[in-house]
């Protein structure tokens, strides 16, 4: 099972660059996020919608897509446990004054670390930065430009 981040389950539905790199990685094993990630997916989808990078029937069409493939386990998400939160809590505590952590990002690292998994795919720089805080290998298969 891989652990993606939201940067990456979105690329799973929306063509932003990287998609295709995503998409066969994510055909090699089951993919797992933490919950709050799938609710970050469907903010993408609707920033997409947004920019206009979405049409109207294509948006609900992504939503309903998205939705079928989470009851079906296409992605597996995981809870936020208390575990998750003191994980995350215990971080903040010993983080140098130059660590940049966002809370969504923090809550799917320590996620990650919770359920054992020794790697996080996502195409965030600061995720990918604070990943070892986490006792986790941050990795990103999409070619820098």
């Amino acid at each position: 099972m891989l652990y993606f981040d939201t940067s990456y389950v979105a690329r799973l539905y929306l063509e932003d660059r990287g998609f295709a790199e995503v998409r066969r990685l994510a055909a090699s094993d089951d993919i797992a996020t933490a919950r709050h990630g799938l609710l970050e997916t469907l903010a993408a989808f609707h920033r997409a919608f947004r920019e206009a990078r979405v049409e109207p029937a294509a948006f609900g069409q992504l939503q309903q897509q998205f939705r079928s493939d989470c009851a079906a386990d296409g992605v597996q998400a995981f809870p936020l446990t208390e575990a998750v939160y003191h994980r995350a809590e215990a971080v903040y505590a010993r983080a140098s004054a130059t660590t940049f952590l966002r809370a969504a990002d923090a809550l799917h690292l320590a996620c990650a670390a919770e359920h054992g998994f020794a790697d996080i795919y996502s195409h965030d720089r600061h995720l990918l930065a604070a990943a070892p805080l986490f006792g986790l290998r941050g990795v990103n298969i999409i070619p820098t430009i």
